[in-house]
């Protein structure tokens, strides 16, 4: 599994682009293609990728769906896309989910939060209580306004034992907020933390693949989404033979 942060293909590589290079959120500019190739590249190499800051389709990505095109590039059979934010007709965000196995079903949720525009994208790969269920989701920064988002995740996760919770939280496992997702779902703090970000010098573990205690998670590490300012987290996952019935 991969959980990957691409910033829509724009390159960051250290803070002083995000003012120098922000022409690039909105325009069609810079080697947003390249940068997506490299992307597939890494995403082919695994079978469910979950994406955040994919653009759907603006000005700034040459009204290209991205998730889209790195499903064709990465040879995926499946793909879906959840729009969450848009900036006027320049930019727009959404999650994204890669998949070689046909997903029995995929909802969108909005979440809750103060400013509109966070969500989370759910598949579901098998029936019933034991169903592989995989949710990529994208949290606010402000604490108030995760805590609400993780407790919605919550009801949405509860009881699952074979269920997935990644992408990019804004916030450490440590945070209060996080409290609530383990006490109401079966989902398990990994053994240790990976640094993720700023991709060029990675210091703040704020991404993240969680795993219920029905799976088996090995092989946490962080690589590089091309130039991204996230690292993408790559984990190996056993699942039993029945979460895909």
């Amino acid at each position: 599994m991969l959980s990957a942060n691409i910033q829509a293909g724009s390159s960051t590589r250290g803070y002083h682009d995000y003012v120098a290079r922000s022409w690039s959120h909105v325009l069609p500019a810079g080697n947003k293609r390249g940068s997506l190739d490299a992307i597939a590249q890494l995403a082919g190499m695994h079978d469910i990728v979950g994406l955040n800051e994919s653009d759907p389709g603006s000005l700034r990505s040459g009204f290209t769906n991205q998730t889209h095109y790195l499903a064709q590039r990465a040879g995926f059979d499946y793909w879906s896309h959840q729009p969450n934010r848009r900036v006027g007709r320049f930019a727009s965000s959404a999650n994204g989910l890669l998949s070689r196995i046909e997903p029995r079903e995929v909802v969108d949720h909005p979440l809750p939060g103060r400013i509109a525009g966070r969500g989370v994208l759910l598949a579901r790969f098998g029936d019933g209580d034991d169903a592989l269920t995989v949710a990529v989701a994208h949290l606010s920064l402000g604490a108030a306004s995760r805590a609400a988002q993780l407790g919605f995740i919550a009801e949405l996760l509860h009881g699952q034992r074979n269920a997935v919770l990644m992408g990019d939280f804004n916030c450490p496992l440590d945070r209060p907020e996080m409290q609530v997702l383990f006490r109401r779902t079966r989902l398990q703090p990994p053994g240790g933390v990976v640094p993720t970000f700023p991709s060029w010098r990675p210091q703040r573990a704020i991404d993240h693949i969680l795993v219920g205690d029905g799976l088996r998670a090995s092989n946490l590490r962080a690589l590089p989404a091309a130039l991204s300012d996230h690292l993408a987290l790559s984990l190996e996952l056993e699942v039993p033979e029945q979460a895909l019935r």
